[in-house]
């Protein structure tokens, strides 16, 4: 019982240092300017001087502009596309799964980099197409079209998930009762899915509102500031402005709670029950005549989302020079062959990474399932608490975490700090993927249920007995699979690594954006493609896992 009592205290005591400490200092400091002196006077005024900053409308519309076109288009790429594949009998369906999986692997900064590389003058789509679409690019516009095309898969699984469930069969109950084909699913298909398109919608806003290097690269040297941007400069431009970011952070922080909290409404109060508790067969129609116009519409998209930007990233990396072009006297394996030198300082960005990846995916998997067996399994007093401390991290974006840990851990009040070490790094990336390992270890305890639990105990087995040899082992695939996710994850986190990583340290994304600011394209994105075939490869491991669990 002891043990049992031990493990939520030191849970919590976790979150709290994860969670907690970071947001209070956030708060705190854009109460009191001062803070970090000690002093508790002045109270208010970084908020009041925020708030009468000529500059702030214009910040906050340029952000909510950016959330709410990325959202629009990707939700006119993805809802098509998601009930295509959810209502109808599509062909290759899991290859075309597979290849929208990757836009969302790479990581947002280096397909903005790769889409300036083939938009701009004399780019890859000059090249190829004789096409150059100017100074487009660099506008608000031109941003919201690469950050829909790197998020609207986080859509479209959710609305081909949804429609699949739901879609055709009570639609064909209405076609028997009279109405027509347009008519069913516009009266019941749409309505049934509306929820989880309205949640997907306000997840990638989110997203999008949070997003830091599409907005750092092709923004800001255009003049295009957005929230994000405007906090990372007021801590790294001469004075510092700490009183300011945490004022910012906030602001920001307060706009995805309250998307995110939208979401979970809309989740949660619109849900339409369709099952009737017996296994239901997925009905699915023939595309018929429009099968080879629907295979070229997600051929299309695949070759915008997916083809051009690795196209960017691999053919710069083969390039001797940018400049030379696509040509086979411009190729060259020099930028890969640099990666390995010894004496490079991308083996030691690299071999960075992977250890900061290692030791968050550890210990965001051993807090994520001890976090959801007390929820879930043992429903221990306060378990409402522990969930809310452990799921807040998908609603901070990570340029306020990066922030909030600034402000707690260079403090000169602690006897000890991780701040200035690479610890830091590994609360901040451990602070924002918590939420995948518990979401997957709640979701694998949920179906286990209680009576495999209730047996052990009337074979005299406790709780922590219980744990290790029953329900550990079950939940291992999945707990596996969330920390292949989170270190594939992690090993590119760009914000959190250049505000926070200590002097001489870098990481890959700290490489590839040094890279690219020191006119090194090839070496970058040579760095880059090894990132997203990590990336790839850990979650192409991710799913057979869990498809093998499933099987057996």
């Amino acid at each position: 019982m002891r043990k049992i009592r031990f493990l939520p205290l030191v849970v919590v005591t976790a979150l709290i240092i994860l969670v907690v400490i970071p947001l209070c200092f956030i708060v705190l400091q854009a109460f009191f300017p001062l803070l970090s002196q000690g002093v508790f006077s002045r109270p208010f005024e970084p908020i009041i001087d925020l708030f009468n900053e000529p500059e702030l409308p214009l910040l906050l519309q340029n952000t909510l502009f950016l959330g709410i076109g990325v959202a629009v288009i990707s939700g006119a790429i993805a809802i098509p596309l998601g009930a295509l594949r959810g209502l109808f009998n599509l062909p290759f369906a899991r290859g075309w799964d597979l290849l929208f999986l990757i836009p969302f692997l790479i990581p947002p900064y280096i397909a903005g980099l790769s889409w300036m590389l083939t938009l701009q003058p004399n780019g890859y789509s000059q090249q190829l197409f004789g096409v150059s679409p100017g100074s487009a690019i660099f506008s608000l516009g031109g941003m919201m079209c690469i950050m829909a095309l790197n998020l609207f898969p986080v859509l479209y699984f959710a609305v081909s998930r949804s429609m699949a469930a739901n879609g055709n069969r009570l639609a064909d109950v209405a076609r028997v009762h009279g109405a027509s084909a347009w008519q069913a699913f516009f009266k019941v298909t749409i309505p049934l899915s509306l929820p989880s398109m309205a949640a997907g919608l306000l997840l990638i806003f989110t997203l999008a509102i949070e997003e830091y290097g599409i907005p750092a690269a092709i923004g800001s040297p255009n003049g295009i500031r957005v929230l994000t941007t405007d906090i990372e400069q007021r801590l790294a431009d001469w004075p510092i402005d700490l009183p300011g970011a945490a004022s910012l952070s906030l602001l920001l922080v307060s706009v995805a709670i309250f998307a995110y909290t939208l979401q979970r409404t809309l989740v949660s109060g619109r849900n339409v029950a369709t099952t009737t508790g017996k296994a239901a067969v997925l009905v699915t129609r023939s595309l018929g005549v429009w099968r080879w116009p629907v295979m070229g519409l997600f051929a299309f998209v695949t070759f915008f989302a997916v083809g051009m930007p690795l196209l960017a990233m691999f053919g710069t990396a083969f390039s001797s020079t940018v400049s030379g072009g696509l040509s086979f006297d411009n190729l060259t394996w020099r930028h890969f062959s640099g990666l390995i030198d010894t004496q490079a300082e991308a083996l030691d960005a690299l071999f960075t990474s992977i250890s900061l990846a290692t030791a968050t995916a550890i210990l965001t998997g051993l807090l994520g399932f001890l976090s959801a067996w007390l929820v879930v399994s043992q429903r221990i007093r306060g378990a409402v608490i522990i969930d809310a401390l452990s799921l807040l991290p998908i609603a901070i974006p990570g340029i306020v975490i990066a922030v909030g840990l600034i402000l707690a851990w260079n403090q000169p009040f602690w006897p000890v700090t991780p701040y200035h070490t690479w610890g830091i790094l590994v609360l901040a990336y451990s602070c924002l993927l918590l939420p995948y390992p518990v979401r997957y270890c709640s979701a694998a305890l949920t179906q286990i249920g209680g009576s495999l639990a209730d047996a052990a105990r009337v074979h005299g087995a406790g709780a922590i007995t219980t744990l290790r040899l029953i329900l550990f082992p079950l939940v291992f695939p999945s707990l596996i699979a969330a920390m292949m996710l989170v270190f594939a994850v992690a090993s590119r986190e760009l914000v959190s690594s250049l505000l926070l990583a200590p002097a001489g340290m870098q990481t890959v994304s700290i490489f590839v954006w040094r890279q690219f600011e020191q006119g090194s394209i090839g070496s970058g994105m040579a760095m880059a493609c090894l990132a997203v075939l990590i990336s790839l490869t850990l979650m192409l491991c991710a799913q057979w896992v869990q498809q093998r669990y499933h099987r057996e």
